[in-house]
């Protein structure tokens, strides 16, 4: 089977019902491409790069698990594609949690899943109610429904949040990102406020079956109640009267902080897959050659 690549921003891979390939999320990414493979059956979302130094392009999907929209009678193996046709020297694909698109690929790591809150610690369990009783409340705003105060103290939030982890430049974004984003119906601003004021908070997104905490910050004032919790406890509550579990995600490596902290709310998990794709491998060989060895599992190993 055949792969093709569509100039049209994502348009044929958008779905309304599916956040991660939404047209409001695919826009605050910039996508700029579909791959249709096997004659439109799977359409990738994608953003096409140009390499340093030549005239030649890659590209890699959005951020989150946007996977492909479309159905196949199983995932696709992508072995089994002519990527040829595209003009790509490679492909990186995010594949979505629940309903692979493609089979095969590298297993990144196992994202907690919550059904309910029958996995929260007991010791959670007690923070939350004590925050509870220091005045804490949360409530979920559907996006569309948030308004620009709301977006301010989630983005000042955030930003404080990547300040002190460091976070890369990737994880740095402007106000239109957020606005983008909260326009599809398919998303949620969770505020955590405390004696009036917004000081902590999440957006929860509902794409493949899931409800995803997607993006999340607390300001530093508030860090020693740690409203997350709270904030996680309510994305859960949402997500059961959604009739969706609550995938919270992982960390920045398993075992790490983070992961165990997420753990802490969980009942289950699920695999999140990427793919890492040779589309022209002698273009591929000819840059590696160029660039120098790459760091062990580096993809694409040229933009190492």
């Amino acid at each position: 089977m055949k792969a093709t690549l569509i100039a049209d921003g994502g348009a044929a891979a958008s779905e309304d019902d599916n956040f991660f390939r939404s047209a409001p999320f695919l826009e605050a990414e910039g996508a700029t491409h579909t791959i249709e493979v096997a004659d439109g059956a799977l359409r990738i979302p994608a953003i096409v790069r140009t390499i340093d130094g030549t005239e030649r392009v890659d590209a890699i999907s959005p951020y989150g698990y946007p996977g492909a929209s479309g159905s196949y009678a199983e995932p696709i193996d992508p072995g089994s594609v002519d990527w040829s046709e595209t003009g790509l020297v490679s492909l990186f694909v995010r594949d979505r949690i629940g309903g692979r698109a493609l089979s095969g690929g590298t297993l990144r790591n196992h994202v907690h899943i919550a059904e309910g809150d029958s996995g929260i610690r007991k010791r959670l369990r007690e923070q939350i109610r004590r925050n509870e009783r220091r005045g804490w409340e949360v409530e979920p705003i559907p996006g569309p429904e948030a308004d620009e105060p709301a977006r301010t103290n989630f983005e000042r939030a955030y930003a404080e949040t990547m300040a002190r982890t460091g976070a890369a430049q990737r994880y740095l974004f402007p106000s239109e990102y957020f606005e983008t984003l909260l326009s599809s119906e398919r998303s949620w601003l969770v505020v955590a406020s405390n004696e009036g004021t917004r000081l902590a908070g999440a957006i929860a997104v509902a794409s493949d079956g899931y409800l995803h905490y997607y993006l999340g910050g607390t300001l530093d004032e508030a860090l020693g109640d740690s409203p997350m919790k709270n904030l996680f406890a309510a994305m859960i509550s949402l997500g059961t009267e959604l009739d969706l579990p609550l995938s919270l995600g992982g960390g920045l490596a398993p075992g790490d902080s983070l992961d165990e902290f997420k753990r802490g709310f969980a009942n289950g998990e699920a695999p999140f897959h990427t793919h890492e794709l040779v589309c022209d491998p002698a273009a591929y060989d000819e840059l590696v050659a160029r660039s120098g060895p790459p760091p062990e599992g580096f993809f694409p190993g040229y933009r190492s």
